[in-house]
């Protein structure tokens, strides 16, 4: 079972989230882009751009922030945070 936390939060407070679980027999990164497009359809957001600095935190930590500069469209949130859970 694969699971990713999302987050969103604004002046350290968590405005939402939600738990996405994944049990198919897809390949880990593609479970990952799956649960982040379902939490970005949930939260009713575009789909952020993976920089690389983000891509770095996320090797190193299995968690993620997203902040403005992750998002074309602009944002009413200061970050939606992301974090493997179980996998």
């Amino acid at each position: 079972m694969f699971r990713l936390w999302g987050k969103e939060f604004k002046d350290n407070r968590m405005l939402r989230d939600t738990v996405i679980c994944d049990d198919t027999e897809d390949t880990r990164t593609h479970k990952i882009f799956n649960a982040l497009d379902a939490i970005c359809y949930e939260f009713d957001l575009s789909k952020p751009i993976w920089l690389d600095s983000t891509i770095e935190e996320f090797k190193k930590h299995d968690k993620a922030r997203f902040t403005q500069d992750n998002f074309v469209d602009s944002i009413d949130f200061d970050y939606l945070e992301i974090h493997v859970i179980e996998e």
